[in-house]
Protein backbone atom coordinates (compact mmCIF):
# COMPACT_ATOMS: atom_id res chain seq x y z
CA UNK A 1 0.00 0.00 0.00
CA UNK A 2 1.13 3.41 -0.67
CA UNK A 3 1.28 6.59 1.69
CA UNK A 4 0.16 9.69 0.20
CA UNK A 5 1.63 12.47 1.65
CA UNK A 6 0.52 16.17 0.65
CA UNK A 7 2.87 19.18 0.70
CA UNK A 8 5.50 17.08 -0.34
CA UNK A 9 7.68 19.32 -2.18
CA UNK A 10 7.52 21.84 1.93
CA UNK A 11 10.21 21.50 4.21
CA UNK A 12 8.78 18.96 6.54
CA UNK A 13 6.85 16.54 3.51
CA UNK A 14 10.32 16.51 1.62
CA UNK A 15 11.80 15.35 4.62
CA UNK A 16 8.55 13.10 5.11
CA UNK A 17 8.94 11.43 2.08
CA UNK A 18 12.28 10.58 2.25
CA UNK A 19 12.15 8.94 5.64
CA UNK A 20 9.31 7.29 4.43
CA UNK A 21 11.02 5.56 1.42
CA UNK A 22 14.05 5.24 3.45
CA UNK A 23 12.04 2.12 5.48
CA UNK A 24 10.51 0.84 2.74
CA UNK A 25 7.24 2.55 2.02
CA UNK A 26 5.63 3.59 -1.40
CA UNK A 27 4.94 7.15 -1.51
CA UNK A 28 2.40 9.38 -3.52
CA UNK A 29 3.50 12.89 -2.85
CA UNK A 30 0.82 15.97 -4.15
CA UNK A 31 2.20 19.29 -4.22
CA UNK A 32 1.01 22.69 -5.60
CA UNK A 33 4.11 24.08 -6.32
CA UNK A 34 3.08 27.18 -5.57
CA UNK A 35 5.21 30.64 -5.43
CA UNK A 36 4.80 31.43 -1.65
CA UNK A 37 8.42 31.26 -1.88
CA UNK A 38 10.88 30.28 -4.48
CA UNK A 39 9.41 27.07 -6.58
CA UNK A 40 13.20 26.65 -7.48
CA UNK A 41 13.23 25.22 -3.46
CA UNK A 42 11.04 23.15 -3.78
CA UNK A 43 12.06 21.78 -6.75
CA UNK A 44 15.74 20.83 -5.30
CA UNK A 45 14.08 19.58 -2.59
CA UNK A 46 12.22 16.79 -4.77
CA UNK A 47 15.47 16.53 -7.01
CA UNK A 48 17.97 16.20 -4.37
CA UNK A 49 16.32 15.36 -1.13
CA UNK A 50 13.92 12.96 -2.38
CA UNK A 51 15.91 11.71 -5.62
CA UNK A 52 14.89 9.81 -8.34
CA UNK A 53 13.07 6.68 -6.39
CA UNK A 54 10.96 3.83 -7.35
CA UNK A 55 8.91 4.04 -4.85
CA UNK A 56 7.65 7.42 -4.87
CA UNK A 57 5.70 9.20 -7.59
CA UNK A 58 4.99 12.61 -7.55
CA UNK A 59 1.84 14.76 -8.46
CA UNK A 60 1.53 18.30 -9.19
CA UNK A 61 -1.77 19.44 -8.23
CA UNK A 62 -3.69 21.56 -5.75
CA UNK A 63 -5.09 19.18 -3.06
CA UNK A 64 -7.93 21.72 -2.45
CA UNK A 65 -9.33 21.25 -6.02
CA UNK A 66 -11.49 17.98 -6.00
CA UNK A 67 -11.28 17.30 -9.45
CA UNK A 68 -7.33 18.27 -9.36
CA UNK A 69 -6.69 15.28 -6.26
CA UNK A 70 -8.41 13.00 -8.17
CA UNK A 71 -6.71 12.98 -11.07
CA UNK A 72 -3.53 12.87 -8.99
CA UNK A 73 -4.51 9.82 -7.25
CA UNK A 74 -6.00 8.14 -10.07
CA UNK A 75 -6.17 4.29 -9.27
CA UNK A 76 -3.61 4.40 -6.61
CA UNK A 77 -4.02 1.83 -3.86
CA UNK A 78 -3.51 3.37 -0.31
CA UNK A 79 -4.53 3.34 3.51
CA UNK A 80 -2.83 6.03 4.97
CA UNK A 81 -2.09 10.03 4.29
CA UNK A 82 0.16 12.23 5.83
CA UNK A 83 -1.50 15.77 5.60
CA UNK A 84 1.14 18.02 5.51
CA UNK A 85 0.19 20.74 2.91
CA UNK A 86 -0.50 24.37 3.83
CA UNK A 87 -0.16 27.85 3.33
CA UNK A 88 1.78 28.44 5.78
CA UNK A 89 3.65 31.71 7.66
CA UNK A 90 2.05 34.39 10.14
CA UNK A 91 2.71 37.63 9.10
CA UNK A 92 1.86 36.27 5.36
CA UNK A 93 -2.24 35.42 6.57
CA UNK A 94 -2.51 39.06 7.41
CA UNK A 95 -1.51 40.30 4.29
CA UNK A 96 -3.57 37.21 2.41
CA UNK A 97 -5.96 35.51 4.69
CA UNK A 98 -7.89 34.24 1.28
CA UNK A 99 -5.03 32.35 -0.02
CA UNK A 100 -4.85 30.01 4.28
CA UNK A 101 -9.13 29.54 3.63
CA UNK A 102 -8.35 27.44 0.43
CA UNK A 103 -5.61 25.61 1.19
CA UNK A 104 -6.23 25.22 4.64
CA UNK A 105 -9.62 24.68 5.41
CA UNK A 106 -11.41 23.90 1.64
CA UNK A 107 -8.06 21.72 1.74
CA UNK A 108 -8.47 20.58 4.98
CA UNK A 109 -12.17 18.98 3.87
CA UNK A 110 -10.29 17.48 0.94
CA UNK A 111 -8.40 15.59 2.55
CA UNK A 112 -10.72 14.60 5.06
CA UNK A 113 -13.07 13.42 2.53
CA UNK A 114 -10.68 11.56 0.68
CA UNK A 115 -9.61 9.60 4.17
CA UNK A 116 -13.69 9.02 4.42
CA UNK A 117 -14.43 7.41 1.34
CA UNK A 118 -11.26 5.35 0.90
CA UNK A 119 -11.37 3.94 4.71
CA UNK A 120 -8.03 4.63 5.96
CA UNK A 121 -6.37 3.16 8.06
CA UNK A 122 -4.77 6.19 10.08
CA UNK A 123 -4.72 10.49 8.67
CA UNK A 124 -2.24 12.37 10.60
CA UNK A 125 -2.06 16.07 9.56
CA UNK A 126 -0.25 18.97 10.58
CA UNK A 127 -1.53 21.81 13.23
CA UNK A 128 1.00 24.36 14.86
CA UNK A 129 2.13 25.63 17.92
CA UNK A 130 0.19 28.75 16.96
CA UNK A 131 -2.46 27.38 17.96
CA UNK A 132 -2.18 28.18 21.49
CA UNK A 133 -2.15 32.06 20.46
CA UNK A 134 -0.02 34.06 23.37
CA UNK A 135 -0.98 31.35 26.52
CA UNK A 136 0.47 32.58 29.58
CA UNK A 137 0.49 29.02 31.04
CA UNK A 138 3.75 27.34 30.00
CA UNK A 139 4.50 24.30 29.12
CA UNK A 140 1.73 24.36 26.55
CA UNK A 141 -0.73 21.38 27.12
CA UNK A 142 -2.47 19.92 24.24
CA UNK A 143 -5.59 19.73 26.40
CA UNK A 144 -5.64 23.42 27.53
CA UNK A 145 -8.16 25.87 25.80
CA UNK A 146 -6.91 27.13 22.87
CA UNK A 147 -9.56 29.17 21.24
CA UNK A 148 -7.64 32.20 21.40
CA UNK A 149 -5.68 32.60 18.35
CA UNK A 150 -3.50 35.82 17.30
CA UNK A 151 -3.62 35.02 13.72
CA UNK A 152 -5.59 34.21 11.04
CA UNK A 153 -2.89 31.14 10.24
CA UNK A 154 -3.79 29.91 13.57
CA UNK A 155 -7.57 30.27 13.15
CA UNK A 156 -7.51 27.72 10.26
CA UNK A 157 -4.99 25.30 12.04
CA UNK A 158 -7.69 25.41 14.59
CA UNK A 159 -10.18 24.89 12.52
CA UNK A 160 -8.33 21.83 11.02
CA UNK A 161 -8.22 20.37 14.76
CA UNK A 162 -12.09 20.58 15.21
CA UNK A 163 -12.81 19.47 11.26
CA UNK A 164 -10.63 16.45 12.22
CA UNK A 165 -12.39 15.77 15.62
CA UNK A 166 -16.04 15.97 13.39
CA UNK A 167 -14.74 13.33 11.35
CA UNK A 168 -13.45 10.83 13.15
CA UNK A 169 -16.76 11.60 15.34
CA UNK A 170 -19.40 11.20 12.62
CA UNK A 171 -17.47 8.81 10.12
CA UNK A 172 -15.03 6.97 12.67
CA UNK A 173 -11.53 8.23 10.68
CA UNK A 174 -8.60 7.38 12.92
CA UNK A 175 -6.79 11.00 12.56
CA UNK A 176 -4.16 12.61 14.67
CA UNK A 177 -3.19 16.21 14.34
CA UNK A 178 0.39 17.20 15.26
CA UNK A 179 1.04 20.42 16.65
CA UNK A 180 4.59 21.42 15.25
CA UNK A 181 6.75 24.10 17.53
CA UNK A 182 9.22 26.17 15.43
CA UNK A 183 10.94 23.29 13.18
CA UNK A 184 13.94 24.41 11.66
CA UNK A 185 17.08 22.74 9.93
CA UNK A 186 18.68 21.98 6.38
CA UNK A 187 15.97 22.50 3.04
CA UNK A 188 13.80 25.31 5.73
CA UNK A 189 11.54 27.82 4.15
CA UNK A 190 13.19 31.22 3.49
CA UNK A 191 10.27 32.66 5.45
CA UNK A 192 11.42 31.63 8.54
CA UNK A 193 13.60 32.88 11.13
CA UNK A 194 16.70 30.75 10.91
CA UNK A 195 16.84 31.61 6.86
CA UNK A 196 16.54 35.40 6.89
CA UNK A 197 18.56 35.41 9.90
CA UNK A 198 21.49 33.54 8.64
CA UNK A 199 20.79 35.17 5.29
CA UNK A 200 21.23 38.80 7.03
CA UNK A 201 24.45 38.03 9.29
CA UNK A 202 26.39 36.51 6.37
CA UNK A 203 25.16 39.49 4.51
CA UNK A 204 26.32 41.80 6.97
CA UNK A 205 23.46 43.77 7.25
CA UNK A 206 21.21 44.48 10.32
CA UNK A 207 18.87 42.07 11.68
CA UNK A 208 15.88 43.03 12.75
CA UNK A 209 14.46 41.40 16.35
CA UNK A 210 11.21 41.78 17.47
CA UNK A 211 10.37 43.27 20.65
CA UNK A 212 13.48 43.52 21.23
CA UNK A 213 14.77 39.84 21.07
CA UNK A 214 12.31 39.14 24.70
CA UNK A 215 10.88 35.89 22.91
CA UNK A 216 11.75 32.75 23.57
CA UNK A 217 10.77 29.46 21.17
CA UNK A 218 10.76 25.75 21.42
CA UNK A 219 12.86 25.32 18.54
CA UNK A 220 12.47 21.58 16.91
CA UNK A 221 15.03 20.32 14.67
CA UNK A 222 13.48 18.44 11.45
CA UNK A 223 15.09 15.46 12.40
CA UNK A 224 13.36 14.70 15.77
CA UNK A 225 10.14 15.92 13.68
CA UNK A 226 10.03 13.43 11.19
CA UNK A 227 10.58 11.08 13.54
CA UNK A 228 7.42 12.16 15.72
CA UNK A 229 5.68 11.84 12.24
CA UNK A 230 6.31 8.46 11.36
CA UNK A 231 5.77 7.21 15.00
CA UNK A 232 2.55 9.07 14.61
CA UNK A 233 1.87 7.43 11.90
CA UNK A 234 2.21 3.90 12.89
CA UNK A 235 -0.28 4.28 16.29
CA UNK A 236 -3.71 5.78 14.51
CA UNK A 237 -5.61 6.12 18.01
CA UNK A 238 -8.27 3.54 18.61
CA UNK A 239 -12.11 3.57 18.24
CA UNK A 240 -12.44 2.62 21.60
CA UNK A 241 -14.26 5.75 23.46
CA UNK A 242 -11.44 6.38 25.98
CA UNK A 243 -10.11 9.63 26.26
CA UNK A 244 -7.29 10.13 23.80
CA UNK A 245 -4.44 12.89 24.04
CA UNK A 246 -6.15 15.98 23.10
CA UNK A 247 -9.43 15.16 25.38
CA UNK A 248 -11.56 13.58 22.32
CA UNK A 249 -13.22 10.24 22.94
CA UNK A 250 -13.58 9.71 19.25
CA UNK A 251 -10.30 8.36 16.93
CA UNK A 252 -8.76 11.35 17.16
CA UNK A 253 -5.70 12.07 19.05
CA UNK A 254 -3.68 15.47 19.46
CA UNK A 255 -0.04 15.82 20.31
CA UNK A 256 2.58 18.53 20.55
CA UNK A 257 5.59 18.03 18.46
CA UNK A 258 8.83 20.02 19.98
CA UNK A 259 11.81 19.96 21.68
CA UNK A 260 10.57 20.88 25.29
CA UNK A 261 13.88 23.11 25.51
CA UNK A 262 12.82 26.60 24.79
CA UNK A 263 15.51 29.10 23.96
CA UNK A 264 15.61 32.81 24.62
CA UNK A 265 15.45 34.56 20.74
CA UNK A 266 18.89 36.50 21.90
CA UNK A 267 20.94 32.63 22.34
CA UNK A 268 19.25 31.49 19.16
CA UNK A 269 20.95 34.58 17.12
CA UNK A 270 24.36 34.20 18.85
CA UNK A 271 24.38 30.66 17.79
CA UNK A 272 23.65 31.72 13.96
CA UNK A 273 26.22 34.47 14.27
CA UNK A 274 28.68 31.26 15.62
CA UNK A 275 28.04 29.48 13.17
CA UNK A 276 28.67 31.64 10.64
CA UNK A 277 31.82 33.13 12.20
CA UNK A 278 30.26 36.47 11.78
CA UNK A 279 28.83 38.75 14.89
CA UNK A 280 25.57 39.87 14.24
CA UNK A 281 23.97 43.51 13.73
CA UNK A 282 21.10 43.64 15.74
CA UNK A 283 18.08 46.08 14.70
CA UNK A 284 15.76 46.41 17.97
CA UNK A 285 12.11 46.36 16.65
CA UNK A 286 8.37 46.37 18.13
CA UNK A 287 6.16 43.25 18.42
CA UNK A 288 4.71 42.11 15.06
CA UNK A 289 1.06 41.73 14.41
CA UNK A 290 0.42 37.81 15.27
CA UNK A 291 3.85 36.95 16.91
CA UNK A 292 3.56 35.50 20.32
CA UNK A 293 6.27 35.75 23.47
CA UNK A 294 6.70 32.40 24.18
CA UNK A 295 6.19 29.10 22.89
CA UNK A 296 7.30 25.70 25.08
CA UNK A 297 5.76 22.16 23.99
CA UNK A 298 4.56 19.74 26.94
CA UNK A 299 5.46 16.52 25.01
CA UNK A 300 4.49 13.80 27.89
CA UNK A 301 1.76 12.37 25.39
CA UNK A 302 4.17 11.96 22.94
CA UNK A 303 7.04 10.48 24.90
CA UNK A 304 4.29 8.11 26.58
CA UNK A 305 2.40 6.89 23.54
CA UNK A 306 4.54 7.47 20.66
CA UNK A 307 8.21 6.97 22.07
CA UNK A 308 8.85 10.64 20.47
CA UNK A 309 12.84 11.76 21.98
CA UNK A 310 13.98 14.88 20.67
CA UNK A 311 17.93 14.29 20.69
CA UNK A 312 18.98 17.03 18.42
CA UNK A 313 20.52 20.51 20.69
CA UNK A 314 21.01 23.74 18.73
CA UNK A 315 24.16 23.67 19.03
CA UNK A 316 24.11 21.22 16.48
CA UNK A 317 20.72 22.18 14.44
CA UNK A 318 21.95 25.62 13.72
CA UNK A 319 25.49 24.41 12.39
CA UNK A 320 23.87 21.85 10.50
CA UNK A 321 21.34 24.61 9.16
CA UNK A 322 24.05 27.02 8.29
CA UNK A 323 26.17 24.35 6.60
CA UNK A 324 23.57 23.59 3.66
CA UNK A 325 22.65 26.82 3.32
CA UNK A 326 25.93 27.58 1.88
CA UNK A 327 26.12 24.84 0.25
CA UNK A 328 22.95 25.44 -1.62
CA UNK A 329 23.08 28.93 -2.06
CA UNK A 330 26.00 27.82 -3.90
CA UNK A 331 25.61 25.38 -6.07
CA UNK A 332 21.74 27.35 -6.91
CA UNK A 333 22.91 30.62 -7.53
CA UNK A 334 19.84 31.32 -5.51
CA UNK A 335 19.35 35.27 -5.21
CA UNK A 336 19.42 36.44 -1.42
CA UNK A 337 15.40 36.50 -0.25
CA UNK A 338 14.74 40.21 1.04
CA UNK A 339 12.77 40.00 4.78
Amino acid sequence: MTVIVTGAAGFIGAHVVRALLDRGDSVLGIDSLNDYYPVQLKRDRLAQLIGDHPQFRFAHADFADTAALANAIGNTSFDRIVHLGAQAGVRYSIENPRAYAHSNLIGQLEILELARRAGVRHLVYASSSSVYGDAAVLPLDAEARADRPVSFYAATKKSNELMAESYAHLYRTPVTGLRFFTVYGPWGRPDMALWRFTERILAGTPLPLYNGGAMSRDFTYIADIVAGVLAALDAPPADDNTAKPGGSHSPHAIYNLGNDQPQPLGEFVALIGNACGIAPIIDPQPMQPGDVTATWADIAPARGNLGYDPATPMAVGIPAFVDWYRDWTKSSGAETIPG
